[in-house]
């Protein structure tokens, strides 16, 4: 069965799970934790992603953040791609250090907010890295400790959070702390990591049952976790794009297009749009083309960075600068 698409858009919460290829360790020391961490502080700001809980276990990692303009997916491919080779290099290793596809499920925020906050942040409970409340309160490598103050990550959206649970510091943390305390005994919950209105409903049987009963059909879908309506709404949406890009190729604008578009509003010959060069013409061409390429036509990076020259970040920053090459001089693809 094919895997069904990414949905994504600017400001959608997102439950990310990075997992090691064959649930092997992706941190074997603090060294790693730390770059990884260094990366994660470079990244979020530089593409305006809002991180609200997070933890690294030894073999996977949870985070919870809001999409800032840049699509999720240049971000993660940026952070582990980078972190990758680096750990492949450091500890002298060859091949995939994770598995093919990060998960990522689309949250209701008015349902799921605090939920998976604190369910990501009693990670480390629960697997036994820490013995207790009090040790995970200290614990440094998840955003708990920096919720109550016990640790300084400055692109941790911690003032979000707090503001959740009171109108001071001092009594927010109270409160996050006495919430987290009452489900240290929840164990796993399946039913935040996917597909959490069929779960949450009793599994499929009781779907059943419901439809039986003549009540509203539910709408559910693996990569998102919400009610009916919040799915719809999700699914729609994400319609939308991928409407866009069919109607595009039924009007005929493939790549050959982009290059002729971009070489009229440059100012340039179709040839010299593609052509390798750092002058800043060429820079400005490139990067218009490489924004509508990935975002109009759907493009996969990797393919258009070997028709470009390019590596796949190189066309990951590209499609920002194109991005904002787009809203601030109005240019249309298909006038």
């Amino acid at each position: 069965m094919p895997r069904s698409g990414r949905l994504d858009a600017p400001g959608v919460l997102h439950h990310i799970m990075i997992r090691g290829i064959e649930r092997r360790n992706i941190f074997k020391d603090d060294t790693d934790r730390e770059d990884f961490l260094a990366r994660v502080a470079r990244l979020l700001p530089e593409t305006q992603t809002a991180c609200y809980a997070w933890v690294l276990m030894p073999n996977h990692v949870h985070v919870l953040l809001r999409t800032g303009q840049v699509p999720l997916a240049s971000l993660m491919r940026r952070l582990l791609t980078g972190y990758a080779v680096r750990f492949n290099r450091r500890h002298k290793r060859h091949g995939l250090l994770f598995q093919n596809r990060y998960k990522s499920v689309v949250c209701q925020e008015d349902l799921y907010f605090r939920e998976l906050v604190r369910y990501i942040h009693l990670n480390p409970l629960r697997a036994g890295l820490v013995a207790s409340l009090s040790a995970l309160n200290r614990y440094p490598y998840g955003g708990h400790s920096g919720l109550l103050g016990k640790m300084s990550r400055p692109w941790q959206a911690t003032e979000d959070v707090l503001r959740d649970f009171g109108k001071t510091v001092g009594r927010a943390r109270k409160a996050y702390e006495a919430y987290v305390q009452a489900g240290m005994h929840q164990g796993r919950r399946p039913d935040l990591i996917g597909g959490g209105l069929i779960r949450s409903l009793g599994g499929w049987a009781e779907v059943k049952e419901r439809r039986g009963k003549g009540q509203v059909p539910i709408k559910s879908d693996e990569r998102i976790l919400g009610e009916s309506d919040f799915v719809e709404a999700i699914l729609a949406q994400a319609n939308e794009r991928y409407t866009r890009q069919y109607d595009l190729k039924r009007q005929g604008v493939g790549f050959e297009h982009l290059v002729e578009r971009v070489a009229e509003l440059c100012h340039m010959d179709p040839q010299e749009v593609v052509a390798q060069g750092r002058q800043q013409r060429k820079v400005t061409a490139r990067s218009l083309l490489c924004f509508w390429a990935v975002r109009e036509l759907g493009l996969p990076l990797t393919a258009l960075a070997r028709q470009l020259g390019l590596s796949p970040p190189g066309v990951s920053y590209a499609v920002q600068r194109g991005e904002v090459i787009v809203r601030e001089n109005h240019y249309e693809l298909v006038r």
